[in-house]
């Protein structure tokens, strides 16, 4: 393809993600009470061989070519406009990440640091130890994991799939409710972003067992800590100039923005670069960020444009690796409810036990288990990595897909309802 075929595919991809986003995103907020983020997962998938896949095989195909082209030479490459796609929505990711790490309110999580570390305990070792378990049934029981996967790797996968929490969705919903300043909503916060952490660096230890390199764990775990040490004791201090530059300019210049810009890709590059992904140190720099009008500026920026362009991008090419009909015999959906059931039992109930627990009434504890056990967009980034780097099959990834849209598709619903007759109660998101 050349290069004007390449843009003129695009802009017509680029047009039905939209266009489908935004009519699947009207009717679940409407008659379903769904959030953007959860619309856009189902919209993904209806988008893939699950659904349009299904009814016009060949336009699917032809708009969303998965299938890698064949050179000259014989060689298979991967076809080059999935692969911008790709490219694109990671682009729209590290900038969401960098957002939420934003609205992350880290003074409010020191006074209430020990109810946050329990909760982050209950849910990493509870959904861990429960997912360790199914993988190693599931190893043994069908073709669920590629054949150079060995059984601790899989139970490490599994177990870190299961901890996963829906963090961006989690926060999103935090803020249009209004509970950001809220203890309860900080907790939370705190602990899903504690829980995502731990299973990105399991994640790096499966990845070292798979290509039979420890250097790969060693690289992305002692990466990951010296690059949050040095955002919060170097960093910190060196980016208060971007709130100097923001008084001195009167508002978030060109000059101020590009040089945040900067920033914000070398910080991508340099925890992708260690193995632990862009996301994670688009947050943590959006974490130590300076607040007050810079910050806020930067969101009125990016964030419409972010959100409404660049994210739905990724819930679709993910939705375009979920292919439903493989989960086809009554084996294979007693499996998926099983998962659905463990991934429940281990984070959303295990959550609101820990919460009941450090302190919260049951309403509280409720709302924070609810949050907690929603996967959405951070399981669809680890289930994406263990397909592409092979470590789990179509299949599985199909199943963890479902699993991780049925728990995040409970979660609006349910805090809707714990939040009836509350001082937090607003308008349906």
């Amino acid at each position: 393809m050349s290069n004007f075929d390449l843009v003129t595919k695009l802009f017509l991809q680029l047009t039905i993600i939209l266009i489908t986003c935004r009519i699947v995103t009207i009717l679940g907020r409407r008659y379903l009470g769904q959030t953007d983020v959860v619309c856009e997962m189902i919209a993904g998938v209806m988008l893939g061989p699950s659904l349009l896949g299904l009814i016009t095989p060949d336009l699917q195909q032809w708009l969303f070519p998965k299938l890698p082209i064949l050179t000259a030479l014989g060689s298979k490459i991967p076809n080059p406009s999935m692969s911008i796609l790709y490219a694109i929505s990671q682009i729209g990711l590290a900038i969401y990440m960098f957002l939420i790490g934003l609205e992350f309110n880290t003074k409010l999580l020191k006074h209430h640091i020990k109810s946050a570390g329990l909760l982050s305990a209950a849910g990493i070792i509870t959904p861990f130890i429960l997912g360790a378990i199914a993988s190693f049934w599931l190893y043994n029981n069908g073709n669920f994991f590629q054949p150079n996967v060995t059984p601790w790797a899989a139970a490490l996968y599994l177990g870190a799939s299961m901890t996963i929490t829906a963090f961006p969705m989690l926060a999103r919903i935090i803020y249009e409710r209004g509970l950001a300043k809220t203890r309860f909503g900080t907790l939370a916060l705190g602990a899903a972003s504690v829980d995502d952490g731990v299973a990105w660096c399991l994640l790096a230890i499966v990845l070292a067992s798979v290509k039979n390199s420890m250097s790969i764990a060693v690289l992305a775990i002692g990466g990951g800590i010296i690059y949050v040490l040095f955002a919060i004791f170097v960093g910190q201090p060196i980016l208060s100039i971007f709130t100097r530059m923001t008084k001195r300019d009167a508002g978030v210049s060109r000059q101020t923005l590009t040089l945040l810009l900067i920033v914000l890709a070398f910080c991508a590059w340099f925890t992708d670069a260690t193995g632990i992904y862009a996301i994670f140190g688009a947050f943590v720099l959006g974490a130590v960020m300076p607040r007050g009008e810079f910050a806020q500026q930067i969101r009125q920026y990016t964030e419409f444009f972010t959100t409404s362009f660049l994210l739905p991008i990724f819930f679709v090419f993910s939705g375009l690796n979920t292919q439903i009909g493989l989960v086809n015999t009554p084996t294979l959906w007693g499996i998926t409810i099983l998962i659905i059931a463990i991934a429940i039992l281990g984070k959303g109930v295990s959550c609101t036990l820990a919460a009941r627990l450090g302190g919260e009434d049951w309403r509280n504890s409720a709302i924070i288990g609810s949050l907690m056990n929603a996967r959405g967009l951070m399981e669809l980034i680890i289930l994406n990595v263990g397909l592409e780097q092979g470590i789990i099959t179509p299949t599985l990834f199909t199943i963890m897909v479902i699993m991780a849209i049925i728990t995040t598709l409970m979660a609006s619903p349910l805090i809707t309802f714990l939040l009836q007759g509350t001082s937090y109660e607003k308008s349906s998101f």
